[in-house]
């Protein structure tokens, strides 16, 4: 994460296009709220429209405005996005969910700075650094004709990537203990940290959902339970399928001679290891253990080596 916020640093005053990537819960839009707070524009609006919540006839409107009586319904004037945001910045989430037809439209505000709302007389000159999100492969949808190519290029300048918190093994603790005191605090409750069980529960586990995810279970922990310590029994954690370890390759480890117990613990695990198909989390988990076990030992092995 510290080298994710360097990038956000030099970034955050370009007047380019930033494209963030990353999988559902990954925290893309707290990413373009960094960018812009970090940036030149922080003192001006930071505005989001999600492309994929917004009906297609609608959208047209939302992204550029209208004038009253441009359409049914239109019973006032109204600003789009794109005008809010004059002056800051404007995040278009879910990028490649844009209607085909308005992606010609928006290519040409990009190209040329100027926005014309729905049955205004003329265009106006509008000052806006854009950021756009997806959390599919930009590249794919182009190559599968849902994406303009142009356009593709015209936002695809800045490239950010958000990885999954499976990725960030060493994040996970930091973010959990950063989401405990801030609800512990919105809901009053006492709770400072997590018991060791609830620790290796929480750094076992895949997290498919990612940060938001991990935030949801923290606050059902905390509005549902109270104490000083959220136990690992708190978490609504669902049941992973773990691999069957391969039994001969244990019991070869436990066959050998006699030796020291490190050597047969560093065998059991890596034995465990193999088992998950490489996967430490995996392993920790068929072993009753943390992965930041494993790893410790892991270190511990080499010191050994190396003296």
């Amino acid at each position: 994460m510290l080298a994710l916020f360097s990038k956000i640093v030099q970034v955050a005053n370009s007047p380019a296009p930033v494209f963030i990537t990353g999988q559902t819960g990954t925290g893309k839009e707290i990413c373009a709220e960094t960018i812009h707070a970090q940036g030149n524009r922080a003192k001006g609006p930071f505005i989001a429209i999600n492309c994929g919540a917004i009906p297609k006839d609608l959208l047209e409107s939302e992204l550029f405005g209208h004038l009253k009586g441009s359409f049914t319904g239109a019973i006032a004037n109204r600003d789009g996005a794109a005008s809010l945001a004059d002056g800051g910045t404007l995040f278009l989430d879910e990028i490649c969910e844009l209607d085909y037809n308005l992606q010609t439209k928006l290519l040409r505000f990009l190209q040329t700075g100027y926005v014309q709302k729905i049955g205004a007389p003329a265009p106006e000159k509008l000052d806006v650094r854009i950021i756009c999100a997806t959390n599919k492969t930009p590249l794919n949808e182009v190559e599968q004709g849902r994406f303009r190519e142009d356009l593709y290029y015209r936002l695809y300048v800045l490239p950010i990537h958000m990885p999954p918190l499976s990725a960030r093994h060493g994040d996970i603790e930091l973010i959990a203990r950063h989401y405990l005191a801030k609800y512990a605090t919105q809901e009053a409750k006492g709770f400072i940290d997590f018991t060791p069980d609830a620790l290796m529960a929480i750094n076992n586990y895949s997290w498919p959902g990612n940060i938001r995810q991990l935030q949801n279970i923290i606050r059902q922990a905390v509005v549902f339970n109270d104490g000083e310590l959220v136990e690992a029994d708190m978490l609504a954690i669902e049941p992973q399928s773990v691999p069957d370890l391969d039994v001969t390759c244990l019991r070869r480890a436990g066959n050998m001679p006699t030796r020291q117990l490190w050597q047969i613990e560093r065998d059991a695990i890596e034995a465990a290891i193999i088992a998950a198909d490489g996967s430490v989390p995996k392993a920790a988990k068929a072993l009753g253990v943390s992965a930041s076990t494993i790893y410790r030992k892991r270190d511990g092995w080499l010191s050994r080596a190396a003296s």
